[in-house]
């Protein structure tokens, strides 16, 4: 199975702290979503990769990699899959060398060319809202057709039906149903709520 076909909506998470990561694993799953995004934007990501590795129905990922040393720091975290706003040949040669699945981001078809170049057929649109939407998907798409596509960076719950209608875009990517509001007043209810509803769309 591919990274993106695995669930349909794949949330993306900034952790203040790490005990916020095992209560927001378990709403998810409520929710019926089993995979998770968590970024290295904050020092609470690595150690909330490491306590939610321990939920094994959940796949958990690091998100905003930048470097190949946050890589290897991700996987030993647990982490197994990551995600990069960018392009990085090293990067993506590190998560190869671990074994792990990477999906860089994408703006231009100039992007696209060296992400399938190096053989990937994963990537992130990023940012989707500034960059055009489904309509630049679409477009960009038409010379890719070996390429699927998770939109990410504006889409919201009620955008993100439209990115799902189009045949390359198996995942979106949002933060609507984790948002850091819900995770710092502990609204587990209200994750496992938006969650079920983001799945049912």
């Amino acid at each position: 199975m591919s990274l993106l076909s695995r669930c349909p909506v794949v949330p993306v998470v900034v952790l203040d702290e790490p005990d916020q990561a095992v209560p927001l694993g378990e709403a998810l799953l409520a929710g019926g979503i089993d995979v998770v995004e968590i970024t290295l934007r904050t020092p609470a990501g690595l150690p909330g990769i490491r306590r939610l590795s321990a939920l094994p129905d959940l796949l958990v990922g690091a998100g905003s990699v930048l470097l190949p040393s946050q890589v290897d720091a991700a996987v030993e975290a647990g982490a197994r899959f990551v995600v990069s706003p960018g392009v990085s040949a090293d990067v993506l040669g590190r998560a190869a060398e671990q074994g792990v699945p990477a999906l860089p981001g994408v703006a231009t078809a100039t992007d696209l060319m060296a992400v399938t170049a190096l053989g990937l057929d994963e990537v992130k649109f990023f940012p989707a809202g500034l960059l055009g939407g489904p309509a630049a998907i679409r477009a960009l798409a038409a010379p890719f057709r070996d390429v699927a596509f998770m939109p990410s960076g504006g889409v919201t719950a009620e955008t993100m039906g439209e990115y799902l209608a189009l045949p390359v875009v198996p995942a979106v990517s949002g933060s609507w149903m984790a948002e850091p509001a819900l995770l710092r007043e502990r609204r587990w209810d209200e994750v496992t709520t938006r969650a079920a509803a983001a799945v049912r769309r």
